[in-house]
């Protein structure tokens, strides 16, 4: 096959990147430069800007493609660019949505394809339930041949799945309290980035996918509470949790906020049934107490990557004080 990844060397992209060079796809990215991320040998660069239709035309020429995967469309504009780049120039386009479009709250666990697509809290969210009903009028009244892939909570060495990244690893190397929202029991669903690219990879050029909604995740429940816990092992040391309400943090943070009661806040579980019958050979393998030590690996093997937020760190002082007087103050 022929595909051509817009993007390709994201925290997701990279490893299917990886994927379908080792399964001999003839892969070309369009990227605007240099990445800081390793790319494979044997992929085809092209130079060009997906946001500029005239710099994206000139770099992809003539070709043609047997799918196309656009890793960094975020609204229904960018969905225009596509539509009218590659609606004669390739026969699959894959959109990569969000499980943060689905219900939030859900009504019913686990999630499936068929949930509701309804995120009232996350703009982010809102703006990816535009992109894939644009697609659905674009495939209605012209057959343009979409796929859309909803990942959820997908991960790589270098991403810290908790909001602060190294400042909350090093608040527990330090022996101060972290701040979990809600009370700690929320379900998650964390899917290491090799883990989802057997999915992605066995969804291009397949006829069965076309017109459809295909969610690709892990099966691996967590608590919030388990994640840190597993997160502090990793690190060689413990995570003392202090519990405080999402709209608390909210008031005090409001894009953390808006990431808890648009996302995290909410128990968020799924059934992969259909990619499963649609890739037999997908299965996420790699749990997270696996994905925590190459997580600590990664920042442990450089000075650099240890960075820590001060503002970020006091704000998480002020928030534990809050919970611990709330804790004091209930009945």
């Amino acid at each position: 096959m022929k595909v051509l990844f817009i993007g390709g060397t994201g925290i997701i992209s990279s490893a299917c990147s990886r994927l379908a060079v080792a399964r001999g796809i003839e892969l070309y990215h369009l990227r605007r430069g240099q990445t800081t991320r390793a790319v494979p040998a044997g992929i085809q660069v092209l130079l060009g800007d997906i946001r500029d239709p005239l710099s994206a035309r000139r770099a992809l020429g003539d070709r043609q493609f047997d799918a196309v995967v656009d890793w960094v469309a975020f609204t229904p504009e960018h969905i225009e660019t596509d539509l009218a780049l590659f609606a004669d120039r390739t026969r699959q386009y894959v959109f990569i949505s969000s499980a943060s479009a689905y219900q939030t709250p859900p009504a019913n666990l686990p999630v499936t394809e068929s949930t509701p697509l309804d995120n009232p809290f996350w703009a982010y969210s809102r703006a990816k339930i535009a992109c894939e009903e644009r697609l659905l009028r674009a495939y209605r009244a012209e057959k343009f041949p979409f796929t859309i892939v909803r990942p959820s909570h997908t991960y790589d060495r270098t991403l810290l799945p908790c909001h602060g990244g190294y400042t909350v690893i090093d608040r527990m190397r330090r022996g101060k309290k972290v701040i979990v929202h809600g009370d700690g029991t929320s379900l998650w669903t964390l899917t290491h980035h090799e883990d989802f690219a057997k999915g992605l990879v066995g969804l291009l050029g397949h006829s069965r996918a076309i017109g459809e909604a295909v969610q690709i995740t892990s099966d691996e429940w967590l608590t919030w509470d388990q994640i840190h816990h597993l997160l502090a092992r990793a690190a060689g040391t413990r995570a003392h949790i202090v519990h405080l309400p999402s709209e608390v943090i909210a008031l005090h943070d409001p894009d953390w906020g808006a990431g808890l009661l648009g996302d995290k806040a909410h128990s968020m579980i799924f059934d992969n049934t259909k990619i499963r019958r649609l890739v037999p050979d997908f299965a996420a393998v790699i749990p997270f107490s696996r994905g925590a030590e190459e997580i600590l690996g990664y920042f442990d093997a450089d000075p650099a990557r240890r960075a820590v937020d001060p503002g970020l760190d006091a704000l998480m002082d002020k928030l534990v004080g809050i919970a611990e007087s709330l804790r004091t103050a209930a009945p």
